[in-house]
C-alpha cells in the first residue's frame, strides 16, 4: 500500500466516522426535541415554561385556576352530600405516552355522577410522586381517574379523581398490570391490549374527599376541572413506583407538576353519608 494510498484511506476512514457520530448527535438531538413537554426543573421545556411553548398552552402560565395545589384542612367548607359511582368491566388497552402510563377504557365503563351530571369514565394514569399535597405533605403516587361529560350544555365537562398512595404493600391494580407495564418500559407511543379491566379493583371509593375547581395538570392547562381529591391513602410497594418510573421516558419519572397557587379558590371537604357505589 503506498504512502499516497495510506493517506487516502486514514482520511476517508476519519470523514466517515465524523460523518457516524454527527448523524448520532442530529439523531438524538432530533429525538430529545421530540418532546413537546418535561418535568425537568429549569429545562427549556419545564413546567415553568409550559405556558411559553404554544399560544394554546397559555393558561399553564396565565390562568387562575390551575392544578395542583395544596389542600389544607384549615381552609375548606365542610359539607355533605351523597355520590353516585358506577363502573364495570370493559376492554381496555395499555399506552406508554413517553410522559406517563395509562389504561384507556374502549367502551362504556361506568360513571360518576355529580350535581346530576353524569361523567364517563375514560382512564386512569400515575403520577410520581404525588401532585396534590394535603397539609403540606406529598405522597408517593397519586392516580387519576379521569371523567368526561358529552353534554354539551353542561359547562365544566371534566372531573377528575386523585387517588393517594403511600409506600406499602403493593396495589392491587398494578399487580394486574405489572407484566404489561414492564413490555412498555422506553416505548413512547405504544400501546398494548390488556382484553377486560375492571375499574372497581383500584377501590377508589372513600368516604371522605376534597373538591375545588382546577385545570388540567399537563398541557394545555385547560381550566374548569372538577377535582375531587380522597383522604383515604392508599398502599403502593416500592417495586411499583420503581418500574412507573422506568416506564417512562428520562424527562418524565418525576412527572409532578410543582403546586400552583390557590388564588382565594373554595375547597370543600365531603363527607358522605350514602354508599359511593352500587
Amino acid at each position: 500500500m503506498t504512502s499516497q494510498f495510506k493517506c487516502t484511506y486514514i482520511l476517508s476512514s476519519i470523514l466517515a466516522l465524523l460523518f457516524l457520530f454527527g448523524a448520532k448527535s442530529v439523531i438524538a438531538k432530533e429525538v430529545e426535541d421530540d418532546r413537546e413537554f418535561d418535568y425537568i426543573k429549569g429545562s427549556p421545556k419545564g413546567p415553568e415554561k409550559w405556558g411559553e411553548l404554544k399560544p394554546e398552552w397559555a393558561a399553564c402560565k396565565n390562568g387562575k385556576m390551575q392544578s395542583p395545589i395544596d389542600l389544607s384542612n384549615a381552609r375548606v367548607k365542610f359539607i355533605s352530600q351523597p355520590e353516585i359511582r358506577n363502573y364495570k368491566p370493559s376492554n381496555a388497552t395499555l399506552k406508554n405516552t413517553g410522559f406517563e402510563i395509562s389504561v384507556n377504557w374502549n367502551n362504556d365503563t361506568g360513571s360518576i355522577f355529580i350535581n346530576g351530571t353524569e361523567y364517563l369514565l375514560q382512564q386512569v394514569h400515575w403520577h410520581t410522586p404525588s401532585e396534590h399535597t394535603i397539609n403540606g405533605k406529598r405522597y408517593d403516587m397519586e392516580l387519576y381517574m379521569v371523567h368526561e361529560s358529552f353534554d354539551l350544555n353542561v359547562q365544566n365537562r371534566t372531573t377528575v379523581i386523585g387517588v393517594l398512595y403511600k409506600i406499602d404493600r403493593p396495589d392491587e391494580f398494578l399487580s394486574k398490570l405489572n407484566k404489561s407495564i414492564s413490555s412498555l418500559i422506553g416505548k413512547k407511543g405504544e400501546e398494548r391490549e390488556l382484553g377486560i379491566i375492571d375499574p372497581n379493583v383500584i377501590q377508589a371509593e372513600s368516604q371522605s374527599y376534597y373538591r375545588y375547581m382546577g385545570s388540567l395538570t399537563t398541557p394545555p392547562c385547560n381550566e374548569g376541572v372538577i377535582w375531587s381529591v380522597n383522604t383515604k391513602v392508599k398502599n403502593v410497594s416500592r417495586d411499583q413506583i420503581k418500574l412507573l418510573k422506568e416506564a417512562v421516558l428520562y424527562y418524565a419519572e418525576e412527572n409532578a407538576r410543582p403546586l400552583q397557587p390557590r388564588n382565594n379558590r373554595d375547597i370543600y371537604q365531603y363527607f358522605l353519608k350514602y354508599p359511593t357505589s352500587y
